[in-house]
């Protein structure tokens, strides 16, 4: 059986962000079952960069996809695709990797301009292209 989508390059991506969330939410769950920590984060401040770098990711990766999603259906070339997708992906693993391990630097912050700037190129085509203006 063969699947044809209208959203292939978004799709990729929609299963990799999908893929990456799952060690995520396991990391804050394990943290919690060590520290018998239920609800927030007790203080314990392990857990609590793990659940804001989790809580980062669920922010901002929704909204992303969904911008990519409408670009797509919009008809964004495909390198405009990978490249906002790659991004996107290189800036939540530095984001990521940078808030949990030492909750500061330079990571973080060029991990969200990585972020931001899909955020920003999708909705942004899609606004340009049904003012008329066509790439």
């Amino acid at each position: 059986m063969e699947y044809v989508s209208s959203l292939p390059v978004t799709l990729v991506f929609i299963a990799l962000f999908a893929l990456l969330q799952i060690p995520m939410t396991i990391v804050v769950g394990l943290r919690r079952v060590q520290t018998d920590t239920h609800f927030l984060d007790g203080g314990d401040q392990t857990l609590l960069k793990r659940m804001r770098a989790h809580g980062n990711f669920t922010e901002t990766v929704p909204i992303s996809l969904l911008a990519m999603a409408a670009a797509e259906i919009a008809g964004a070339p495909h390198l405009l695709l990978w490249a906002g997708g790659c991004a996107l992906l290189l800036g939540r693993l530095m984001h990521y990797g940078t808030l949990v391990n030492s909750g500061f630097g330079n990571g973080r912050a060029i991990g969200m301009i990585f972020t931001m700037t899909p955020m920003l190129i999708f909705p942004g085509y899609i606004l340009l292209t049904f003012a008329g203006l066509n790439f």
